[in-house]
């Protein structure tokens, strides 16, 4: 009789620790799916893929060996213009991703 008394206590204890379990899994995909955090994310993803293109674009316009980067005059204009180039390139694809993603 003893073993029944327990069964129930036992019972009730796995079904806490599934709900539990449920709530913080809820809880998890409610954060990944929230807009703000999915924009974070894209954000930072952006960030990321545009330094990498910048460190490329800054190899192919000043190649090793070449001067320190710095003019009389201020920073290597080529490398300036180069970076706005890249900025502007990933900008309208990023814009015309949205617009082709929401028709």
């Amino acid at each position: 009789m003893a073993d029944r008394a327990r069964d129930p206590e036992a019972l009730e204890r796995q079904i806490e620790r599934t709900r539990l379990e449920l709530a913080r899994t809820i809880d998890e995909l409610a954060d990944r799916v929230n807009p703000k955090n999915v924009a974070r994310r894209g954000a930072d993803r952006l960030k990321e893929e545009a330094a990498h293109v910048a460190q490329a674009v800054g190899a192919i316009v000043r190649p090793d060996g070449e001067g320190d980067g710095e003019e009389p005059g201020g920073p290597d204009r080529r490398l300036l213009l180069a970076g706005a180039g890249v900025a502007v390139t990933v900008t309208v694809l990023v814009l015309w991703r949205r617009k082709r993603k929401r028709r």
